[in-house]
């Protein structure tokens, strides 16, 4: 078992599992997180709609879903970080 890199606790791997459920295909083992420490928004991704995952301690909610970041970057080179361009043309 390994300790939460963000607070050190034991990580419960079944907890993080169930809330980890929404994010689409990402397991406990994708996370070196504790439940207490990730937040989960539901519908959030401005790509495929599923949930995303907010860092404790952060105030701004990612658009991008870990998954949607990884397939753009493998799609495009480029990593568009979490949020999305807010500059209008």
């Amino acid at each position: 078992m390994k300790p939460c890199h963000s607070c050190q606790a034991v990580i419960d791997e079944y907890i993080l599992d169930k809330q980890l459920e929404n994010l689409r295909d990402l397991t406990v083992d994708d996370f070196n997180i504790c439940a207490d420490c990730a937040t989960i928004v539901d519908d959030a991704c401005v790509e495929c709609g599923n949930a995303v995952y907010v860092p404790r301690g952060k105030a701004v909610t990612p658009d991008y879903c870990p998954a949607c970041r990884s397939d753009l970057i493998a799609r495009t080179g480029h990593d568009p970080g979490w949020n999305c361009d807010t500059i209008s043309s």
